[in-house]
């Protein structure tokens, strides 16, 4: 038999080291996240936030978020579900909708902060790069964009919601060159055509093309816009309300639901030493009991 060398010995697998869960279920890249997270020695315990941005089939998650040793803290959130409330109820993954999401969390912190009369933000947007300037009483709110495994592709939809962050009066180092409509060979963004994704623009131009071409792909794609009788011409004001509607209440609805008056038990509700010790004494007096009994039959049967 031919001699074969072992390429990993013993000692390989007992110094092996797995990676972490995440890293190997590929849902998070560690290198970036160490990067986001790290803090200036000299800031102290000053927390670091993140603007963290996910998106799911039906949904848009946006969060406000700070690392801690124990655990990531969530300072606030919105998702693009919450819309329907400010009067958008389809389309709620677009980039109109992105743009929407993260105007709502950038509202929402801030009211919550008390900083919201202070920076109001881009209160029109115009499709135009905006960064929010600081004034005399406090600094604007600052946080660093996490996109995550997302690709970061120009006009990418976490690009919209981190432009409704911007225009909601956050502070958040970027570029506009990943914006919608910037044009590389002239190295500059195109501000109209911005300004119509933020709007819908995108949207109304398909419904339109679609519905003078295609009727019935039109009546199967947007068969919900058609059941609240939303036009290609209404999407741009439709939006302009949402706007409006957020920068009005942007603080989460209160829940309505019950809380259960009896709740649920799946283990054993743990007794005191008084009631162990009653259980006890009545465990002994059944068996006592039983044996009792069980001498009495024995001497009638002699």
């Amino acid at each position: 038999m031919a001699f074969v060398k072992a390429l990993k010995t013993r000692a390989y697998f007992k110094r092996f080291q797995v990676k972490f869960k995440r890293r190997r279920e590929g849902k998070t890249d560690y290198r970036a996240r160490i990067r986001l997270i790290n803090q200036d020695k000299n800031k102290y315990n000053t927390p670091k936030y993140r603007f963290v941005v996910r998106f799911t089939n039906k949904d848009i998650v946006a969060q406000i978020i700070s690392a801690r040793i124990a655990g990531d803290l969530v300072l606030a959130s919105a998702y693009s579900h919450e819309l329907p409330k400010y009067g958008l109820e389809v389309g709620l993954t677009n980039y109109a909708a992105a743009y929407c999401t993260g105007l709502l969390l950038a509202r929402r912190v801030l009211k919550l902060l008390n900083m919201d009369a202070e920076y109001e933000g881009n209160v029109e947007a115009t499709g135009e790069d905006f960064s929010v300037e600081p004034v005399e009483s406090r600094r604007p709110f600052r946080a660093f964009l996490d996109v995550g495994l997302i690709r970061t592709t120009t006009g990418n939809r976490v690009f919209g919601a981190l432009k409704g962050a911007l225009d909601g009066g956050l502070d958040i180092p970027h570029s506009e060159k990943r914006f919608a409509g910037f044009k590389k060979d002239e190295k500059q963004l195109d501000a109209e055509l911005h300004r119509k994704y933020i709007y819908g623009g995108h949207v109304a131009a398909y419904m339109a093309s679609l519905m003078e071409d295609e009727p019935e792909k039109y009546n199967s794609h947007f068969r919900e816009y058609i059941k609240r009788d939303i036009s290609a011409e209404d999407v741009e004001e439709l939006y302009k309300k949402v706007h409006a509607a957020i920068r009005a209440d942007p603080l989460p609805a209160k829940s309505t639901k019950e809380s259960p008056k009896e709740h649920k038990r799946y283990n054993l509700k743990k007794l005191t030493y008084e009631q162990r010790k009653a259980a006890l004494i009545d465990r002994l007096n059944t068996l006592n009991a039983a044996g009792g009994d069980g001498g009495d039959s024995d001497e009638d049967e002699d």
